[in-house]
This record gives structure tokens, sequence and C-alpha cells, in this order.
């Protein structure tokens, strides 16, 4: 079967709908099997626990902005 544009745009229109049902299921999935979620909210580390609670670990550094299609190069620290 050969997939038309159009068939391939709503298909592809599906995918975030797909990906926030996954991260949801693996969340869930996470916090019955360990009892306790780690996650950032609002620019701070919580700790979700499967009664509900949540604890601040944390504040988060505020997000970098990046150009595309930029390359980093990581120094290796291993050899001093």
């Amino acid at each position: 079967m050969k997939l038309t544009e159009e068939s391939m745009t709503v298909l592809e229109a599906g995918i975030p709908q797909l990906a926030r049902g996954a991260f949801e299921r693996a969340f869930y999935e996470a916090l019955t099997q360990s009892g306790k979620v780690m996650r950032a909210v609002n620019g701070q580390l919580v700790e979700t626990y499967a009664d509900g609670t949540e604890r601040v670990i944390r504040s988060l550094h505020p997000p970098v902005s990046m150009k595309a299609g930029v390359r980093f190069t990581r120094k290796d620290t291993s050899s001093a």
C-alpha cells in the first residue's frame, strides 16, 4: 500500500496526540512502580509521590536558546 502525501500529512498530524498519551502512560506507570516521579514544573525540579503530594527539589537553570545547526564539542576532562 502506497501512502499519498495527503494521507501522510493526516497521519503526521496525530503524532502529538500519540506522544502525549505515551508520556502520560509512562508517567503513571513509573509512579505506580516506584511510588515517585521527578519532573520539571515551572522552572522547578519537583518530586511527585503516588499519594499526590509534591516536593520541590531545586530550581532549574533557565532554558538556553539555540540556533538550528550549531554544533558543540565537549571537552575531555578525564585526562588531566
